[in-house]
């Protein structure tokens, strides 16, 4: 289904297109909302208009609202399978309740797709598989993630679950990652699962939201960009961590003090990500770092990394632990 289905549908249960966008937006990339962010959405000042698009679905058990921290305001979780339903997704993890630290997370990233609606904005695994398939992409491309054994093995496509923006033209992409860990270890699993991705694409940002807190933060994850992405490994390297993944923990009893060498040498974030894809995707992870592609497009500004300052404070959700 397109964004404009969607919006069709739901505005067939009793709502007004205005509503019926907003309800698309919170469903497919966060599943809780603010009344603020309705009124950013449809361009409205807080007001009656507002109160009664909540009091409805919350008297139609479309959602559940749950008081914040100061005054009245309350963050409403949408989870009707109606609703879901009409654009479908019955089957979406923001039915579900979750924590409060993946609530405020998610407002964070609707409160960006809320300001930046000139792009489209994919949430739903199927949606992004749908968009990069189109564009005549390999599966084996994409980020994924494997679980289970022999027959039983499930593959997740985009299994970091962010949105990824695409331009009026889907010439450029914006990945989004929101910063919210004090080291860019899994920052780095998210380059490493992306990067054969972004070697395809013309231009492509990877955009790193920032929360207010977390600003002494940023030069951490500038070093892990341009670590993963923009210094593609040598010949001689690569052959050696080929060498070093394939023997395990323990190496060959004749080759101990090559292996103990590699293991001081290949102890760093930087491969200790690079082994999480190569588990995967086994010796093409090491083909995609060596290649020079991504540094070049870096070099040319086709690719590139942004940093952006969340402006609000998101604090006094901290009485909503274990709700939403």
């Amino acid at each position: 289904m397109t964004f404009a289905d969607r919006v069709t549908s739901v505005a067939g249960m009793g709502f007004t297109e205005r509503q019926a966008g907003f309800l698309v937006y919170v469903m497919l990339h966060s599943g809780v909302c603010l009344g603020r962010q309705y009124c950013a959405y449809a361009r409205i000042v807080r007001g009656q208009k507002m109160v009664d698009f909540f009091k409805k679905l919350v008297d139609n058990r479309l959602a559940t609202p749950y008081s914040c921290g100061h005054n009245k305001a309350h963050v409403y979780h949408v989870h009707s399978i109606k609703l879901y339903a009409a654009i479908g997704e019955r089957h979406a993890r923001f039915r579900k309740r979750t924590a409060l630290a993946r609530t405020i997370e998610r407002l964070m990233l609707l409160d960006h797709i809320i300001a930046h609606r000139e792009m489209t904005w994919l949430g739903a695994e199927q949606d992004k598989l749908a968009h990069f398939l189109t564009m005549s992409r390999d599966r084996d491309q994409l980020p994924r993630l494997s679980f289970g054994n022999g027959a039983d093995v499930t593959v997740r496509f985009f299994p970091d679950k962010l949105p990824i923006g695409v331009s009026a033209d889907t010439r450029s992409h914006v990945f989004l990652y929101l910063l919210t860990d004090p080291l860019p270890h899994d920052f780095r699993a998210f380059l490493r699962r992306h990067a054969e991705l972004l070697r395809s694409l013309p231009t492509w940002t990877v955009r790193l939201l920032v929360p207010r807190s977390r600003h002494g933060e940023i030069q951490l994850y500038r070093r892990a960009f341009q670590e993963e992405l923009a210094m593609p490994l040598n010949g001689k390297v690569g052959d050696e961590l080929r060498w070093f993944f394939r023997h395990g923990d323990t190496g060959i009893p004749a080759e101990q003090e090559r292996f103990r060498r590699a293991r001081r040498a290949f102890g760093a974030p930087r491969f200790r990500a690079l082994r999480r894809a190569w588990l995967l995707a086994g010796d093409r992870a090491i083909d995609v770092a060596m290649s020079s592609s991504l540094a070049e497009s870096i070099v040319r500004g086709d690719g590139r990394l942004e940093c952006q300052e969340l402006s609000r404070q998101y604090l006094h959700f901290t009485p909503l632990v274990g709700t939403a």
